[in-house]
C-alpha cells in the first residue's frame, strides 16, 4: 500500500477514532456529569435527545455537501475541517457552562457541538464514497468501525479516570484535543474534479424506488435492531446472573471493544474478498452465533473468565455485522448522490436501533435476559429470505442510473 494512501485510510479511521470518543462521553458519562452538578434525570433525558436532533437531520447536510463545492476547494474537506473546528471549540467552551444553573446554554451548545459532528461524519463518509474503489470498501468500513471502536475503549477506560482523579475541564479539553488528531491528515487531502457520474443529480434519488434498495434497507435495519437491542442488555444480564461489579462491567465493555474492532477489521476486509453476499451470511452467522451462546450459556455456574469470552465473540459479532453492512451500502449507493443516499440508509439502521432498544429492554423485563438473546437470535434470521432475493449489484446500478 503506498504512502498516500496509508495517510488517507489513516485519515478516516482517526475520524471515526474522534466521532467515537464523543458518542461514548454522550452515551455512557454525560449523565454522570449532569448528575455531578445536580442536574435532574428527566432534565438529562431531554438534553440527550434535543442533542441527537443533529444525526436526524443529517440528510440535508448529506445533499449540501453533494451539492455545493464549498470555497471552491472541495465537496467533502471544508465540510470536514468545518465540523471538526465546531466539535473543537464547543468542547472548549463547554466546562464553562455549568448545565445547572446555565441548563439551556450547555443544551444549545451540544446540539452545535453534534451538528459539527454530523457534518464531518456525513462527509466523511462521502469522501470514502467518492474515493475509495468498490474491491477495498469493505477494508475501509473495517477501519471506520474498529477506529469508532478504539475510540469508545479509550473515553471508556480514561475519560473516566481522569473525572474522578483530575477535572472535568481535563475531560472536556482531552476530547478537544483528541479531536484535532485526523486534522493533518485532512489538510494534506486532495479533491479532483468530480467526474459527470459523481455530480449531484436529483434523478438519482429514484433508486429508494428499487426493490433492490428496499432490500438493502431492511437488511440495516434488522441487522442494527438486533446487535443495538442486545448490546445494551449484555452488562445487566451479566449483573443480574453472574452479579459482576461497576468495574467489572467496565472490563467487560473494554474486552468487547477489542472484539468489535477484530470484527470490524476481519469482516470488512472479508468483505471484499468474498463478495458482499458471503459476507453478509458469515456476519449472520457470527453474530447469531453469540446470541445462542449468550441465551443458552449465561447461568450462575458461568466462570467469570466465560463471561469475557463470550463478551468478546459478542464483539467480533457485532464489529463484523456493522462493516459489512457500511460496506453493503456503500456499493449500492448512487455516486451522484454518494453523501444523501448513504445518510438515509444509515437512518434507517438508526431507525432499528430505536426499535430494538426499546424491545429489547421490554422482553427482558418480561420474559428474562436469556430468551431475549434467543429472540434476537431468531429475528436476525428475517435477513435471509432478502439476502437470497437481492438482485446483482451490476444489474441494480443499471436499473437505478
Amino acid at each position: 500500500m503506498s504512502a498516500s494512501k496509508v495517510s488517507r485510510y489513516s485519515m478516516f479511521a482517526l475520524l471515526y477514532f474522534t466521532q467515537g470518543t464523543i458518542l461514548s462521553y454522550f452515551t455512557s458519562l454525560n449523565a454522570l456529569y449532569f448528575l455531578s452538578r445536580g442536574v435532574s434525570m428527566t432534565r438529562v433525558g431531554i438534553f440527550a435527545t434535543i442533542a441527537l436532533i443533529p444525526f436526524v437531520i443529517k440528510i440535508f447536510l448529506g445533499i449540501l455537501s453533494d451539492r455545493v463545492n464549498l470555497f471552491n476547494i472541495g465537496h467533502r474537506k471544508p465540510y470536514i475541517l468545518l465540523g471538526l473546528a465546531i466539535q473543537f471549540t464547543c468542547l472548549v467552551i463547554a466546562p464553562f457552562l455549568d448545565p445547572n444553573s446555565m441548563y439551556w446554554g450547555f443544551v444549545a451548545l451540544a446540539f452545535i457541538l453534534q451538528m459539527g459532528m454530523a457534518l464531518y461524519d456525513t462527509c466523511t463518509d462521502g469522501l470514502a464514497l467518492d474515493t475509495v474503489p468498490d474491491t477495498e470498501r469493505g477494508l475501509i468500513q473495517g477501519l471506520m468501525v474498529g477506529g469508532r471502536a478504539v475510540g469508545v475503549i479509550v473515553t471508556a477506560s480514561v475519560v473516566g479516570l481522569l473525572a474522578e482523579k483530575a477535572s472535568w475541564y481535563a475531560v472536556f479539553w482531552l476530547l478537544a484535543i483528541l479531536t484535532l488528531l485526523p486534522l493533518p491528515f485532512v489538510l494534506k487531502t486532495h479533491e479532483g474534479e468530480r467526474p459527470a457520474s459523481q455530480r449531484f443529480n436529483w434523478k438519482a434519488f429514484s433508486a429508494f424506488k428499487s426493490w433492490t434498495i428496499a432490500g438493502v434497507v431492511w437488511i440495516g435495519l434488522i441487522s442494527f435492531l438486533v446487535i443495538v437491542g442486545a448490546n445494551q442488555l449484555v452488562n445487566p444480564y451479566f449483573e443480574q446472573v453472574l452479579g459482576i461489579s461497576l468495574s467489572t462491567a467496565g472490563f467487560i465493555t473494554t474486552i468487547w471493544g477489542i472484539g468489535v474492532v477484530v470484527g470490524g477489521l476481519g469482516g470488512g476486509r472479508l468483505s471484499d474478498r468474498i463478495g458482499w453476499r458471503n459476507a453478509v451470511l458469515l456476519s449472520l452467522s457470527v453474530s447469531t452465533l453469540s446470541l445462542l451462546v449468550l441465551g443458552f450459556g449465561v447461568s450462575q455456574n458461568t466462570p467469570l473468565w466465560l463471561a469475557f469470552v463470550f463478551a468478546l465473540l459478542f464483539g467480533i459479532g457485532y464489529g463484523t455485522y456493522q462493516a459489512v453492512y457500511f460496506a453493503l451500502a456503500m456499493r449500492f449507493t448512487v455516486a451522484s448522490i454518494a453523501a444523501s443516499m448513504f445518510a438515509i440508509l444509515m437512518a434507517f439502521t438508526n431507525v432499528g436501533q430505536g426499535i430494538g432498544l426499546s424491545l429489547g429492554g421490554m422482553l427482558a423485563d418480561r420474559i428474562d435476559y436469556g430468551p431475549t438473546m434467543l429472540v434476537f437470535a431468531v429475528i436476525n434470521l428475517l435477513v435471509l429470505p432478502i439476502l437470497f432475493l437481492l438482485k446483482s449489484r451490476e444489474k441494480t446500478i443499471k436499473e437505478i442510473v
